[in-house]
């Protein structure tokens, strides 16, 4: 009876975990050119709690499964403006962004954005 006791105690366990598991689905617009940008934009979020990342040359949005317990949006976006691309609320760092290769050198908007924690703003 005690390991009845138990073994349900344990499944339900494991179904509250899965039932309270903050999965998100977001949408992010990233500066880039090309597919070059595409592998170093997807490999930047290879993190622990980013379940998919998606970015398209042509429409410039990154679409990007996570779990919201442990990765946030703002922490998604400087993760991606840490290896050299914008994104709409944060602004890669000019050495970051002077490191991209020749092709992945987009044309930089002059519009205010925050600076990735840790840099100075430009």
């Amino acid at each position: 009876m005690k390991s009845l006791r138990f073994l349900s105690a344990v499944v339900l366990t494991f179904l509250s975990v899965a039932v309270f598991a903050q999965s998100k689905i977001d949408s992010i617009k990233v500066r880039g050119n090309c597919t070059m940008c595409k592998k170093k934009i997807e490999t930047a979020l290879k993190v622990p709690g980013v379940t998919a990342a998606n970015w398209s040359p042509e429409t410039k949005v990154l679409k990007v499964s996570y779990d919201s317990a442990v990765i946030s949006n703002d922490q998604i976006q400087q993760k991606v403006a840490a290896v050299g691309y914008d994104t709409q609320k944060y602004k890669a760092s000019d050495e970051a962004y002077n490191k991209l290769h020749g092709c992945c050198q987009y044309e930089r908007e002059g519009e205010e954005k925050l600076p990735v924690k840790g840099q100075k703003k430009h």
